[in-house]
């Protein structure tokens, strides 16, 4: 009877968590767990996979807000000087 209950102990959802939660300790396990959902891409597939259009409109459109932000802090620094 005793050896049932272990049995039953090592497969119960509560014997599960405690065992991930003692490798979510371990950092080792965590990068192991990080570095294995890497994936490398060839040239080929990032090209096949990257609408480069839609890229090159949101680079555009980034860099006109970076240029509208920076003069807006030019404006602003230039407003509030001490005479």
């Amino acid at each position: 009877m005793k050896e049932d209950k272990q049995a039953m102990d090592t497969n119960s959802s509560a014997h599960h968590v405690d065992e991930y939660l003692q490798t979510l300790g371990s950092e080792d396990a965590r990068e192991l767990r990080y570095y294995s959902q890497e994936q490398s891409f060839s040239a080929d597939e990032l090209a096949r996979l990257v609408n480069e259009e839609r890229l090159n409109e949101l680079m555009a459109q980034s860099d006109a807000f970076l240029s509208s932000l920076n003069d807006g802090i030019k404006d602003f620094e230039n407003d509030n000087k001490y005479p």
